[in-house]
């Protein structure tokens, strides 16, 4: 039995590199659609958004000279990319998906609204939302959380590559401590880097939970919908 029946499973771009310093691993990507797989056979509705730092990163960008909005535009594009290529490897695994655009982009992708994502998930399809907000200065953390509300999904499932949220970055600090449960209040005022302050007061205010959990060892998506104690829950 799954504890949470929809879900919106944010992703990052970065993760998508696996071994490599850049783009998409093919085998990280299988990776990725077998676990979705599994998760989706036991009956979850899956939305996604994924980041596209892989590829290009808008801050980055504006650091090194372009401009704020259209470095923001290049990473929408980038998330595109990522988009397409997820929904190739889970229809080779034999599932429905979809990939939504937060911009009129047809053919490459359906124009997104939460009726049809709705209707593509009452189906039976894995939808994949990319392209962000569709606006500058909106990070896709913020567009995760934006679309697990649209969407009215049981909690937002934040993959990393870490299993959970700690006292201090564990990959620098071998005493850091990793927390199994945060309120809302608690992660904001001991200033712990979960999301952006906009997806964080998102979900708070409208009381969508965040499970921050490692995505990269497969099987963890399957126990974290189960409602096995991996990663970190933040609620209020």
């Amino acid at each position: 039995m799954s504890k949470y029946k929809r879900i919106l499973l944010k992703l990052s771009g970065e993760s998508l590199m696996g071994k490599s310093a850049y783009g998409i691993d093919p085998e990280m990507l299988e990776q990725y659609a077998r676990d979705i797989s599994e998760t989706r056979d036991q009956g979850v509705q899956i939305a996604i958004v994924i980041g596209g730092g892989n590829i290009f990163r808008g801050m980055t960008g504006a650091g090194k000279g372009f401009d704020r909005i259209k470095g923001d535009n290049m990473g929408m594009l980038a998330t595109v990319i990522n988009s397409i290529a997820l929904q190739s490897a889970l229809e080779n695994a034999g599932i429905k998906a979809k990939t939504l655009t937060s911009i009129c982009m047809e053919p490459v992708g359906e124009h997104y609204s939460s009726s049809k994502a709705m209707e593509y998930l009452e189906a039976g399809y894995v939808i994949i939302v990319a392209g962000g907000t569709g606006n500058p200065y909106f990070t896709t953390d913020s567009a995760s959380a934006l679309r697990g509300i649209e969407l009215k999904t049981d909690v937002l499932l934040k993959g990393t590559r870490v299993d959970g949220v700690y006292t201090a970055d564990p990959e620098k600090d071998p005493t850091a401590v990793k927390y199994q449960n945060l309120t809302f209040d608690e992660a904001f005022s001991k200033g712990l880097k979960i999301m952006d302050l906009t997806a964080f007061a998102l979900c708070k205010e409208n009381a969508l939970p965040i499970l921050v959990f490692d995505m990269n060892t497969p099987g963890n998506l399957r126990k974290a919908v189960a409602g096995e104690a991996i990663g970190t829950l933040i609620e209020r």
